[in-house]
C-alpha cells in the first residue's frame, strides 16, 4: 500500500459527497415536460450515476463519457435503451465544487434545464454541504500532448500539473463574433467565474428545432437568445463573454465524464460536444496518453470562497419532491 494511501500523507485530497440530499426540480430542455432530481450521498469510489426512479427497475446509468449514446444538442448517457440527457451543466458544477461520489435520481429522461446555467446547482450542492469521505481523491494527468481535429475545429491538450482550458468561439452575430476565455481549477473560482453563464441559441435556429419536437422547454428564463441583430434577452448578459464562459462550462461537464479530475492544459476552438466527447475518448484509451495518480492540488471549496456573494435560487421549481 502506497504511504498517501495510509492516510500518513496529508498534502493529498480526500474524496467527497453530500453532507446531506437535496431536492430541485425544473423543466427539460427539450422535452419541455417537469422534472424532479434529487441529489444523495453516495460511498467513496462511487463516482457520479444517475438513477431513472421514474421506470420500473429503476435503472442507474454511470456518468462515465462510455455511456454517452448522443451529442445533438446536449450530452446524452444511455444504457440498455435508457437514457440520461442534458448531463452537461450539472456535470460541471460536482467537477466545479470537487464532489465526487453522489447518487442523482431523476423521475424523468433529462437534467432540469433550471435557468442554463449551472448556478442553480452550485446553490443546491450548498444547501446540501459536502463532507470529506475516507478514500483518496484520483485524478488522471495528461504525460503527452494530444490534439484532434473536426475541420477548422480542434481540441489540444498538454501536459500540466493543473487542469487549464483557453476555449475561443467565432459565431457571424454582432453580439457574439469572437470571443476567448481562459480559466484554470487551482487559480480560478468556478461559481464566480464559470457557473452562471447561461446556454445560448439563435432565435432562427430555436424556431427550427422547436417545430421538429426539440427544445420545447427552452424559453428566455433558461438561455440567452439572439435574434438577426439583437439579444432578445432584457436583463442582458451576465459577463460580457459570456457566450464563451458557457462553452467553457459545456467542456468542464462533457470532460468531467472520465470520472476523475483531469490534469492537462486544453486549448479548444470553435468545438462542440461531440468533438469534446470524441477527445476524451481518443484521450483517455490511447496507452501512454496519461495516467491515474492521486489528487494533490487543492481547490478552495466553492462555500468558503471569501467574499463570495450568495447566487440565490429564484430558479422555478417544478412538480413534487420525490
Amino acid at each position: 500500500m502506497l504511504e498517501e494511501e495510509r492516510g500518513l500523507n496529508r498534502k493529498y485530497l480526500k474524496q467527497r459527497t453530500l453532507r446531506r440530499e437535496v431536492w430541485c426540480g425544473g423543466v427539460g430542455l427539450h422535452s419541455g415536460a417537469g422534472v424532479s432530481m434529487k441529489l444523495r450521498p453516495a460511498p467513496p469510489n462511487f463516482g457520479v450515476r444517475f438513477k431513472r426512479v421514474d421506470l420500473r427497475d429503476r435503472p442507474v446509468i454511470a456518468a462515465h463519457h462510455n455511456q454517452v449514446v448522443d451529442t445533438f444538442l446536449a450530452t446524452t448517457l444511455g444504457y440498455d435503451g435508457v437514457v440520461v440527457s442534458t448531463v452537461e451543466h450539472l456535470m460541471a458544477a460536482l467537477f466545479g465544487s470537487g464532489v465526487d461520489n453522489v447518487l442523482v435520481e431523476l423521475d424523468g429522461p433529462e437534467v432540469p434545464i433550471l435557468d442554463g446555467s449551472a448556478a442553480p446547482f452550485i446553490e443546491v450542492l450548498r444547501e446540501a454541504g459536502l463532507r470529506e469521505q475516507d478514500a483518496l481523491r484520483k485524478c488522471m494527468v495528461v504525460g503527452r500532448s494530444l490534439q484532434v481535429r473536426d475541420g477548422d475545429a480542434f481540441i489540444k491538450v498538454t501536459p500540466c500539473r493543473d487542469f487549464r482550458v483557453r476555449y475561443a468561439i467565432d459565431f457571424p452575430h454582432p453580439l457574439v463574433g469572437k470571443q476567448e476565455y481562459s480559466w484554470s481549477l487551482n487559480e480560478g473560482t468556478f461559481a464566480l467565474d464559470i457557473a452562471g453563464a447561461r446556454t445560448f441559441g439563435f432565435l432562427k435556429d430555436v424556431q427550427k428545432l422547436q417545430s421538429l419536437g426539440l427544445a420545447q422547454g427552452g424559453s428566455l428564463a433558461n438561455a440567452i437568445v439572439f435574434d438577426d441583430s439583437g439579444l432578445l434577452n432584457k436583463d442582458g448578459f451576465r459577463y460580457s463573454n459570456e457566450c464563451v464562459r458557457h462553452k467553457v462550462l459545456d467542456f468542464i461537464g462533457d470532460l468531467a465524464l472520465a470520472g476523475v479530475t483531469l490534469q492537462g492544459s486544453f486549448e479548444v476552438r470553435k468545438a462542440g460536444h461531440a468533438l469534446h466527447n470524441a477527445f476524451l475518448k481518443q484521450l483517455t484509451s490511447r496507452p501512454g496518453y496519461c495516467a491515474v495518480s492521486i489528487a494533490t492540488r487543492v481547490q478552495i471549496p466553492f462555500f468558503q470562497t471569501p467574499g463570495m456573494p450568495p447566487l440565490g435560487r429564484d430558479f422555478p421549481a417544478v412538480g413534487k419532491p420525490m
